[in-house]
């Protein structure tokens, strides 16, 4: 049975850690363990709580290091002097929701979120 990397969809062997195409480690399949145990891994809760929040000044983003998204946020809600700060709220605010939820997975560097 073939087996692929989770993050380029490039073909491995089954007794490789480390994706050769892309670098990325491979997921141990003999591990029952459904936890992310990355040590640089961010916290989903966290995240979707910021976003919901505190999404106005892009704190989520900051957090996730999403700093161009985030910055845009912040700008948006400081340079209006917050009036268009409802737009920046309700963006952070689906974010935070969309993270939750799992449909938002990742950080910027491509770490899967922990629960």
């Amino acid at each position: 049975m073939a087996k692929f990397c989770h993050n380029c969809g490039a073909e491995v062997n089954e007794e490789q850690d480390v994706c050769i195409k892309c670098g990325v480690k491979l997921k141990n399949n003999n591990s029952n363990n459904n936890g992310n145990n990355n040590p640089e891994a961010k916290s989903k809760i966290a995240a979707g709580l910021l976003g919901i929040f505190l999404g106005a000044f892009g704190v989520h983003n900051f957090y996730l290091g999403y700093t161009g998204k985030a910055v845009a946020q912040l700008l948006i809600t400081l340079l209006s002097c917050f009036v268009l700060s409802f737009i920046s709220g309700i963006w952070g605010l689906i974010e935070g929701i969309l993270i939750l939820v799992g449909s938002i997975n990742k950080d910027a560097n491509g770490n899967l979120l922990k629960d």
